[in-house]
Formats: C-alpha cells, sequence, structure tokens
C-alpha cells in the first residue's frame, strides 16, 4: 500500500488558503478516482482506494499542519510501510512559482516543521509553488491567506500536473516525473 498524505490544516477557516494545497490535492485525486476520505485512523482523516492498479491510502492530517509529521508517523507505523518506497508527501513550497511542482525523491524539511516532526526525510514529495512572500508580509499572513483569481487558475493547472506526477511515481516513474515537472511552465501548459 502506498500512503499519500496532503498537509494542511483542518476547519472550514483554512479551506482554499496557500498552507492547505496539500489538502486541495488530496481532495481532486479523492474525487477523480472515487476515493471517500471521510474515515478516521489515529489524526488523520483517511481513504482507501486505487490509483494506477495501486492500492493508496489517502491522508489529510488533523493534528494542523505543523504537527502533520506526528500523524504520519503513527500511520507509517500502523501499517509498517517503507517510507522512501511507499509514502508521498504533498505540501505548499513558497520558494516557488504558483502552480509550479518540484518532486524530491528524499531531502530536509526545508523550513516545512510540518515533515522534520515526522522523523525522517527519505521519502518522496511533490512541493507545490505558491509564490513568494511579499516584502514586509507576515510569513503566517501570507500562506494562511486565500489565492487571487489568477492564482487559483494557476493551482489548478498545477494540481493537474500533481495529479499526473502522482501516477507516474506510483508507476515506479518517480525519476521520469522529476524530469518533466522540475522545470519552469509558462501558465496553460501541462
Amino acid at each position: 500500500m502506498f500512503i499519500i498524505a496532503g498537509l494542511g490544516n483542518p476547519t472550514l477557516q483554512y479551506e482554499g488558503t496557500r498552507h492547505n494545497v496539500g489538502f486541495d490535492v488530496i481532495d481532486m485525486l479523492a474525487d477523480r478516482y472515487n476515493i471517500s476520505v471521510d474515515g478516521r485512523k489515529g489524526r488523520a482523516l483517511v481513504g482507501k482506494g486505487i490509483i494506477e492498479g495501486q492500492k493508496v491510502l489517502l491522508v489529510k492530517p488533523q493534528t494542523y499542519m505543523n504537527l502533520s509529521g506526528e500523524s504520519l508517523r503513527e500511520l507509517v507505523n500502523y501499517y509498517k510501510i517503507d517510507e522512501e518506497h511507499e509514502l508521498l508527501v504533498i505540501y505548499d513550497d513558497i520558494s516557488l512559482d504558483v502552480g509550479q511542482l518540484r518532486i524530491r525523491k528524499k531531502g530536509s524539511a526545508g523550513g516545512q516543521n510540518s515533515i522534520a516532526n515526522l522523523g525522517t526525510d527519505v521519502f518522496p514529495r511533490i512541493k507545490i509553488g505558491v509564490g513568494e512572500k511579499p516584502k514586509k508580509y507576515d510569513l503566517a499572513d501570507y500562506v494562511l491567506g486565500h489565492f487571487s483569481k489568477e492564482d487559483r487558475e494557476l493551482m489548478e493547472e498545477g494540481y493537474d500536473r500533481a495529479d499526473h506526477a502522482v501516477g507516474m511515481i506510483l508507476n515506479g516513474e518517480i525519476e521520469a516525473a522529476m524530469n518533466q515537472y522540475n522545470r519552469k511552465v509558462k501558465p496553460k501548459e501541462a
């Protein structure tokens, strides 16, 4: 089984914010693959299903962003999965342009406290750009803010690319996904 976790904050007040793009991707995958993410396991909402012929567990940690790693650690331990090959984490990145993807096989938390407390950095991840914080803008206010209409359109394109990248990763093609999506894209390019 493959755990695909999108990071974000629970409750309605955070829906559609920059920090919740991981949740948005999980919701899109759930819709596209008819997976209901309404079960609870530990401190997460979960849904089991099939994507690209692979058994998956879609996960939305409910511990709020900065403690997501704790929730994921519980699931990794419970299902006894190999983080390096059976865990995929999706989250926002302010160092990338809006809607831009960056796929990595592993790496540091890169300022994401949410995954730092997972206890390992050896797992695949898809980072989705939310744009750089404007000067003199508080980081928390920025990531907890909503997208403009134009940025929302770019994010929808980014979510579509993330869906394709997830499929490639599930098929063991992470290198190909990195080659295809770790490059600047022009709007409307898939």
